[in-house]
């Protein structure tokens, strides 16, 4: 008989030292094997002369032979080069060999570093055709992320994101700034809540074929957020801890003291009257060195049923404007048990957050005047440094900030419960239960002793709230069995999520005599309790009672009898408020299938179908459908040995968007203008209709053709994929206003055109140097997007301009022929002898070809690990797109300085006269190309003996925003304010934009 002999040991990783726990060990030329336990152990009984092979995810193997030993130990090295062996998809997990869609992981490893607000952020240039551009450098503010172009006129642009199984809903969870005095801002990122410490991956499913499972909701792409878990750990402690650094990255060249007064009288201004004797940069005035800190602790612990990990994090993130920050707290577990010997499975994940923001008056469409920024922009430079001097028509930026406050509490719950049973070993079936709470309350408030204000003399506040809800719940059956000659896997589900959405805003005038701005927001709360306690309740809720529509709108008489605003004591001229509240829902019924034949041939179909609550019964229910098909040609017996991965992929489907507001379909009434007359009674005029019925609205489809190339040379240590696609929006959701006079504001109705995103994805990964010394990998991507507008005759309108002498002005037009929201200018041709503007083709606004949707995207990364120590550095840049500078155009033009304002030096020699009208045209047209070095990280990782309590020890230190490659001429390229225009959105206008940091990042993560 063969002698046999038991060999035991311990598994750990090289680098951390840390056990790893479910590493594969084979005896070779047997399926005799185990795999180790929590603790890195196992222990194994083999035959004389046997080798052993040791593998895990993520590591490079190792074949040992057991020459007669009975213990062996084994260390494990990372495997740079290997491919990402698992991604994340819907409604489950894939190998990602076995994957038919264009489907790409971005782990935590691979995240951007240094000050990070929301998610986005952390893949920023990782993948290709993915484009995210932040709205500005404000802490919190929005992200713009497009997956494959811009496909919807109206909204509903970004992917959907999905956290630990949920989908979220997408809407905003804070409220927009209110115009009090300064125009209106926009809201934060509802993404915020999410601490980046605490995800493990991002997963990026951009074809239909991989995003149909979502049906109704992945026509822009899904994100998979997966946070980190108790998995593979051992009461182990982690804390971190960074601070960091920021200054304005740019600002303008604008006129000093010297420069502006000797000029002022070639422009018909009096010097002598416009000196004021101070010498002021109000830039430098307004703005600071802001310091952030961030602290990360978690404590997490994996045992033979089950794991969790606990987490808590705080942020305290300056913006480098003064009273700008966003003060961030976050909870998190995520706990997973199995019972019955594994067959069944309890997994929960609970996030709890309090967003805490502070915003300077920084707004998309301040008046000619300006917000903040504008006002730094046009202030006069021999103006005092100091809050107290305020001259009549003139912005004090300093008292702007004084006598402003923003502040806004967000506070969010994210939990979701699952649980999975093992009927058979090819039959699992699981429950999914989901909930999303949201609360936000933000106040505003200008001072009466703030001189310019909208009603000169008087202070104005404003109290936003919003509320918003969801509750999922997901059935799923899933059957994976051996057929044939390959493996079947099919998923059926049901889902039902609902969406409750609620709040009210109240903004009130005057507070004469009141200086505490604190006090101004607790008297506009009392007197809307007020109003609210005279008009019964059945005044306060009308509209659609089975969807819970309601709005109301109080406006007091503004008089100067007693009115009802006059409450506390304190004389309030008027008071608005609007309340709303909506309930959607999503009813679904999906499937997928999966077949891989011999381990080559791959093959996925996919329906769903979604009804919401959205549309009509006649249009209720969309049916997405897809289809996909891979061969992993590699595999082949012909194929050389050079290729270590080749696969081709086909997929096509169709997507929807039922991104609109609430309940457009069906003809709402509400009661407005509820007032006073000048005896204190209550005025209600009565039902009025704010729309009529449109049982057509149906869904915004999209089509999705894809073809790609996954490849792998040289042991996978050269890899890349080729992706080539079209998608085609068909029945656009948009509204239009209604030409007055009409029954109701605005009309909802599809879109009878097509837009059209087709496009090239090219990603390429090479391990440069892998040995015990040196390793040094290098990548890019990049991608082509061509977008186009077919098949529509009529023309929509967006994109504000704001300025003195702009209203009602735009810069965009849609209309077929052009991408979306292609700029509609006058073409400029310069000055004639008089300084007046000259135009071509006569004083009208034209297309000229230019689009703000950028043609290519591209991102570059490398990263090396030398001894202790490692280096990354990362580029992003956006090419073949054009930028408006609104900032220039409402401010830095010689009728402003001849108008006292201050500008920016190039004006003095522009050679335009004072009297020129600075209509919009490509005069304020530029070029947005960018490359950016985002972000440069050099860490050193400390020898730990193995007795120490300490595990593992990195210090490091991140650099953000070092320098931007750019000809435009404003603050910054990557920007997109909001200038919508009758709620038709816009892209690529810039005005008075947050500047964007240069930051400097110091931390150090420490494990025990």
């Amino acid at each position: 008989m063969a002698q046999s002999r038991t060999v035991s040991g311990q598994v750990k990783d090289g680098a951390t030292g840390e056990t790893l726990p479910g590493v594969n060990i084979l005896e070779v030329g047997t399926s005799n094997g185990v795999t180790t336990d929590l603790d890195g152990n196992y222990q194994l009984s083999v035959g004389e002369g046997a080798s052993l092979k040791f593998s895990f995810i993520g590591y490079k193997e190792q074949t040992i032979a057991v020459n007669g030993r009975s213990v062996i130990d084994v260390t494990l090295t990372e495997d740079i080069a290997q491919l990402s062996e698992v991604v994340v998809v819907g409604y489950g997990q894939i190998e990602a060999r076995d994957a038919t869609g264009a489907v790409e992981r971005i782990s935590s490893k691979e995240f951007n570093g240094g000050v990070i607000g929301s998610p986005e952020q952390l893949i920023q240039g990782k993948s290709a055709g993915v484009q995210i551009t932040s709205a500005s450098g404000e802490p919190g503010a929005g992200i713009n992320i497009r997956i494959r172009g811009t496909s919807s006129v109206r909204n509903g642009n970004n992917p959907l994101f999905v956290v630990d199984g949920i989908p979220l809903s997408g809407g905003d969870v804070t409220a927009g700034g209110l115009d009090v005095g300064s125009g209106t801002s926009s809201p934060r990122n509802p993404l915020n809540f999410l601490n980046p410490n605490d995800i493990e991956s991002i997963d990026i499913l951009k074809d239909a074929s991989a995003t149909a499972i979502y049906g109704a909701r992945g026509a822009n792409g899904v994100v998979l957020i997966t946070t980190k878990s108790g998995k593979g750990a051992k009461k182990s402690i982690s804390y971190g801890a960074s601070v960091s650094w920021a200054v304005p990255a740019n600002k303008f060249d604008l006129l000093d003291r010297e420069q502006y007064l000797s000029n002022l009288t070639d422009f018909g201004a009096d010097p002598e009257e416009l000196d004021f004797g101070g010498d002021t940069d109000w830039q430098e005035a307004i703005t600071r060195t802001a310091i952030s800190n961030k602290h990360d602790l978690s404590y997490a612990d994996g045992y033979k049923t089950g794991n969790y990990r606990v987490s808590l994090g705080y942020e305290n993130q300056e913006g480098v404007v003064e009273n700008s920050a966003m003060e961030r707290l976050n909870a998190r577990l995520n706990f997973n048990q199995r019972f019955l010997n594994d067959k069944l499975n309890f997994n929960t994940q609970i996030t709890l957050s309090r967003i805490n923001d502070v915003a300077p008056p920084i707004t998309n469409n301040a008046g000619f005047e300006g917000d903040l920024l504008g006002a730094a922009y046009a202030a006069n430079p021999t103006l005092p440094n100091n809050a107290e001097t305020q001259v009549s028509g003139i912005r004090n930026p300093l008292a702007m900030l004084k006598y402003n406050l923003d502040e806004a509490q967000t506070d969010r719950a994210l939990i979701n419960l699952s649980l999975d049973y093992d009927i058979t070993d090819y039959l699992n079936f699981q429950v999914n239960g989901g909930f999303d709470n949201s609360s936000s309350v933000r106040n505003q408030v200008v001072s009466p002793e703030l001189l310019v204000a909208t009603t000169a003399g008087k202070g104005q506040a404003g109290i936003s709230s919003i509320e918003t809800s969801s509750n999922l719940f997901e059935a799923l059956l899933n059957f994976n069995k051996k057929v044939g000659d390959g493996n079947l896997s099919v998923l059926a589900g049901y889902s039902y999520q609902e969406f409750d959405r609620r709040g009210y805003t109240l903004q009130g005038i005057g507070f004469q005599g009141v200086s505490d701005m604190d006090r101004m927001v607790e008297i506009l709360d009392d007197a809307g309790d007020n109003i609210r306690a005279r008009i019964s309740n059945d005044y306060q809720q009308f509209g659609v009672d089975d969807n819970r529509f309601f709005v109301n709108t109080l406006r007091p008489t503004v008089g100067t009898v007693e009115s009802p605003g006059n409450f506390a004591d304190v004389p309030i001229d008027g008071v608005v408020e609007d309340k709303f509240g909506e309930v959607d829902e999503l009813q679904s019924f999906f499937g997928r299938v999966n077949y891989n034949l011999l381990d080559k041939y791959l093959f996925t179909a996919t329906v769903r179908a979604d009804g919401s609550s959205r549309f009509g019964e006649d249009n209720k229910y969309g049916v997405f459908p897809s289809a996909a098909f891979a061969w992993r040609v590699s595999d082949e017996s012909f194929m050389p040995d050079a290729f270590t991965n080749l696969k081709f992929r086909l997929g096509y489907g169709v997507t929807g968007n039922q991104e609109i507001p609430h309940n457009l379909y069906q003809r709402r009434q509400g009661y407005s203008d509820i007032g006073f007359n000048d005896g204190g009674e209550i005025i209600i005029p009565g039902l009025q209709t704010i729309a009529f019925d449109n049982p057509n609205l149906k869904w915004e489809e999209t089509a999705q053709t894809n073809i790609g190339i996954d490849f792998g040379f040289i042991n996978n240590r050269l890899t890349g994929t080729l992706d080539f696609y079209k998608k085609n929006t068909t029945d656009l959701l948009i509204q239009v206003t209604s030409a007055q006079p009409a029954p109701q504001p605005f009309t909802w109705f599809n879109l009878d055109a097509d837009v059209i995103n087709q496009g090239v994805e090219f990603s390429l990964n090479y391990v440069l140097l892998d040995n015990s010394d040196l390793t040094w990998d290098f990548g890019f991507n990049l991608s082509y997007n061509d977008n186009k507008v077919e098949g529509y005759d009529g023309s929509i309108d967006t994109g504000e301009i704001s300025g003195q002498g702009l209203t009602n002005a735009f810069a965009q037009r849609i209309t077929g022929g052009q991408s979306l929201f292609a700029y509609y200018l006058r073409d400029f041709q310069g000055y004639d002898e008089n300084g007046i503007a000259t135009y071509n083709d006569g004083d009208f606004q034209q297309f000229l070809g230019k689009s703000p949707i950028p043609i290519y995207n591209l991102g570059i990364n490398t990263s090396a690990v030398y001894g202790n120590w490692d280096l990354s550095l990362y580029l992003n840049g956006q090419f073949g797109h054009y930028i408006y500078n609104n900032t220039a155009n409402a401010f830095f033009t010689a009728g402003a300085y001849g108008n006292g304002r201050n500008v920016t030096e190039d004006v003095l020699t522009s050679g335009e006269a004072p009297i020129n009208a600075p209509d919009v045209s490509t005069r304020f047209l530029e070029k947005g190309d960018y490359l950016r070095l985002q972000n440069v990280a050099l860490g050193y990782t400390f020898n730990i003996g193995q007795d120490s309590f300490i595990k593992s020890l990195r210090a490091y230190a991140n650099a953000q925003n070092l320098f931007v490659l750019t000809d435009y001429s404003g603050i910054d390229p990557e920007v997109n304010v909001n200038k919508s225009l009758n709620d038709v959105p816009s892209l690529g206008i810039d005005y008075t934009s947050f500047p964007r940091p240069r930051t400097l990042t110091v931390g150090v993560n420490v494990t025990f």
